[in-house]
């Protein structure tokens, strides 16, 4: 997706549409409705921020195997009438 802003609205949203070219968005700034400027992400600093999201997604991953199957983990019979466990 291409962002178009002009310059005076590039100003005020400078940190979101930074993040936006990270993301891989093309950002074009215009002045009186002409583009002047495209704001894209380096290509290595592209990279190594998909790898740092890679490895966080693979160690999230990796947490929620780890967490135990609890479907069975409380018998019926282990429960009161006032539905606390005994």
């Amino acid at each position: 997706m291409t962002i178009h802003v002009n310059i005076g609205e590039a100003k005020t949203r400078f940190s979101e549409l930074c993040a936006a070219a990270l993301r891989g968005e093309e950002v074009i700034v215009q002045n009186a409705g002409v583009p002047k400027l495209r704001l894209v992400a380096l290509p290595e600093v592209a990279a190594e921020e998909r790898a740092a999201r890679r490895a966080r997604m693979e160690e999230l991953i990796e947490q929620m195997h780890a967490i135990p199957d609890r479907a069975d983990a409380f018998d019926p019979l282990e429960w009161d009438e006032n539905g606390l466990p005994i």
